[in-house]
């Protein structure tokens, strides 16, 4: 609108037609002018109309290379909706792969049937009684309007008060006191169900009632839980329990997990039974064809597009990575001066895109670390960008393996890194290694 209006302010006193005297509009619309003059001679590539979107967990404008895991997701809930046993479901990982977009776009698809779903973010050391609590909470309020017995849901929240107030929490000097948590649920604490303290017996009574709501209504629940692997082990223990016990009673309840790609020897480490507890699917960098769709589709609705060439420099630059191919997108996008792009404002763009990723994608992370942990991960970086032996990276600094473990768990536990299998450790982040190597010592 405002383009349309200084064009035709433009065109005629190029024509040289008298225009009309000054008002308050034009004059804001004056004061625009510099800005817009950019716009206006260059409106098939206006910033305004961006349409990629390189954030955290951020749905990409399309979502490509992905549908085999839709396929699977959509498998899941037709078979638990007909009242089929069925396991839950673990993502798996790098950083910037699509791991959290994927878990949202889920949990659209299951609210999409009408179920009750709720999500929570592991921290580590942090139980997750409370978060359970809240995301189970949630997801039984979608389903309460449609329940024909009031006192049911009422029993349940009951139920569901108990959970979340039963479990110790420490005060300001580490000492255990008394629960104090008041989630909010205007009933009155059950007794005797889900309230033990014991974190494995009150979570397998509380997802086995919320899945006998969910029952009533004839639809399901999903629990969705994202950064999976930084749930503290007795709790994994816990989850895999409750869930283990929903598949033996076919309840439809179901726990959609994502993390790194550790997190399958995380729940093997807490229950043997966790291989055949979950479908696990493993989503890594898209394939050239997928990549481009990701890149053309959202540019032609736009009416731009990309030249084979700059497609080709574009792959080449992100690797196929999910995230990179978004950050560097919108870079080019602004940059370009008109459609088609061409290889030419990949060159332009590269060095912005590589700059903010250094410093938001890869320098964010970096800063986390210890002086002793950034030693330990150069010394990665030297061996290169493969899973490398823990013995090789004491080669490398000169030490005992031993005196490494510190730096090492460390970084593990700030999800830097991680054991790919026993004895090897690698980035959790794509490209991280060539970034430490270009990095000043």
């Amino acid at each position: 609108m405002v383009a349309t209006v200084e064009r035709a302010a433009l065109g005629a006193a190029r024509c040289g037609r008298r225009v009309a005297p000054a008002t308050r509009h034009s004059a804001f619309y004056g004061n625009l002018r510099p800005q817009l003059y950019r716009l206006i001679e260059s409106e098939t590539v206006d910033p305004v109309r961006n349409p990629y979107a390189p954030g955290a967990g951020q749905r990409p404008p399309e979502l490509a290379g992905r549908d085999r895991e839709l396929k699977q997701f959509e498998i899941v809930l037709e078979r638990v909706a007909r009242g089929r046993p069925e396991r839950s479901m673990i993502i798996t990982g790098l950083r910037g792969v699509g791991k959290t977009v994927l878990l949202n776009s889920f949990r659209s698809m299951a609210i999409q049937r009408l179920w009750g779903t709720g999500k929570i973010e592991a921290r580590p050391d942090q139980s997750i009684r409370r978060p359970i609590a809240s995301a189970l909470h949630m997801a039984v309020r979608e389903l309460a309007p449609r329940h024909r017995a009031p006192d049911r849901i009422e029993g349940f929240l009951g139920v569901l008060k108990a959970f979340a107030q039963a479990g110790p929490e420490e005060d300001a000097k580490g000492r255990a006191r008394v629960h104090r948590w008041q989630p909010g649920i205007d009933v009155p604490a059950a007794r005797g169900r889900a309230d033990s303290g014991d974190l494995e017996i009150d979570l397998t009574e509380l997802l086995s009632d919320a899945a006998s709501v969910a029952t009533d209504v004839g639809v399901g629940i999903a629990l969705f839980v994202d950064e999976m692997q930084d749930i503290p082990a007795d709790d994994v223990s816990a989850l895999c329990a409750a869930c283990h016990e929903l598949s033996q009673s076919g309840g439809p309840l179901i726990v959609v997990g994502a993390g790194l790609p550790h997190l399958p020897a995380v729940l093997s480490a807490s229950k043997s039974y966790s291989e055949r507890l979950f479908r696990y699917a493993r989503i890594d960098r898209l394939d050239r064809e997928s990549a481009d769709v990701a890149l053309l589709a959202p540019a032609e609705r736009e009416e731009v597009t990309f030249t084979p060439e700059a497609l080709d420099a574009l792959y080449s630059a992100a690797d196929g990575y999910p995230y990179f191919v978004q950050a560097y997108a919108k870079v080019v996008w602004d940059v370009a001066p008109d459609s088609p792009i061409t290889v030419d404002d990949i060159k332009v763009a590269a060095p912005e895109a590589e700059s903010e990723l250094a410093v938001g994608f890869f320098g964010s992370r970096y800063e986390r670390a210890t002086p002793a942990e950034r030693d330990y991960m150069r010394a990665m970086a030297a061996l290169g960008d493969d899973p490398v032996p823990t013995s090789a990276v004491a080669d490398e600094l000169g030490r005992k393996p031993s005196s490494l473990s510190p730096a090492r768990d460390g970084l593990i536990k700030k999800g830097l890194i991680y054991s790919a299998e026993r004895g090897l450790v690698a980035f959790t982040v794509p490209h991280f290694g060539r970034f430490l190597r270009a990095q000043p010592v």
